[in-house]
């Protein structure tokens, strides 16, 4: 059975409904799971993509900032959110794949949003910076991201890091860039491996290949420059690795008509059916 799952920071669902009907329509992912939604649960427009078929979803919004949500073609086992730092500020949710999908094993598929940090690198004068930097240590200290290296967990997000080298245009002069700065690329290499999960990304498409993500709305010739940054994450536990045929990172939805800073990245899973 093949399982597709996509990731994409959609800087506001609502606006850009077009957009993910357009990428719905285009690749058909199983499961779609969206960051910076900034969406109340009840203005989410749910009738819209249930005509394209994703009929289940799993929501964690509020207005104006930040959300979560997991939309799928297959019905979930369970699904759940957890907080972090002591705030509800809507920045995960987790979703069961099982029996009911069609699946002999059950999926786990966590959807992170973590806090960007703001501009200024010092969690002294910057709050935005600490608690981001308290969010990765908290995402790491987390029981539930330990995973058993038999079980069958994905997690995905707009993790707000690019901790590799080659996950930015310039390494050297993005060393005192919030979202690469070397204390944010050691907590968010320390999540991944207390978790023991694997970067299913550099999995399929190792260093010193360059590959981005994100690329800023500042930059009008963002594609010319070609000044990005690999913010948002697939990873896998160990009982996947094999499973793993495919990542795509669809570079183009970056050029489209008011398009969101970030594009989508679809993993394939070959996994065995329950039948």
């Amino acid at each position: 059975m093949r399982l597709t799952i996509s990731t994409w920071n959609i800087n506001s669902v609502r606006l850009r409904i077009d957009l993910v009907a357009k990428f719905l329509k285009a690749v058909r992912p199983d499961v779609l799971c969206l960051q910076e939604t900034k969406c109340p649960d009840d203005r989410f427009p749910l009738k819209r993509l249930r005509r394209l078929g994703y009929e289940h979803a799993a929501l964690n919004g509020q207005k104006g900032y930040h959300g979560v949500a997991v939309l799928s073609r297959l019905p979930f086992e369970s699904f759940d959110a957890r907080d972090f730092c002591d705030k509800k500020d809507c920045r995960h949710l987790a979703a069961v794949l099982g029996e009911r999908a069609g699946l002999r094993e059950p999926v786990t598929v966590h959807n992170f949003y973590v806090p960007a940090g703001g501009d200024i690198p010092d969690p002294a004068i910057n709050p935005k910076f600490a608690h981001k930097l308290a969010f990765l240590d908290e995402m790491r200290a987390h029981a539930t991201l330990r995973p058993a290296a038999h079980e069958r967990a994905i997690l995905v997000g707009d993790l707000n890091v690019a901790p590799l080298e080659h996950d930015v245009w310039s390494h050297k002069q993005m060393l005192r860039v919030v979202s690469h700065t070397p204390i944010e690329c050691e907590k968010l290499i320390a999540v991944q491996q207390i978790g023991g999960w694997v970067d299913a990304m550099r999995l399929r498409v190792p260093e010193p290949t360059k590959l981005y993500t994100w690329w800023s709305y500042r930059s009008p010739d963002w594609e010319t420059a070609n000044k990005g940054r690999r913010l948002d994450h697939i990873w896998v536990t160990p009982a996947l690795t094999e499973r793993l045929a495919d990542i795509a990172v669809r570079h183009r939805m970056r050029g489209e008509l008011r398009p969101s800073d970030h594009v989508p990245v679809t993993a394939t899973l070959e996994l065995e059916g329950s039948a």
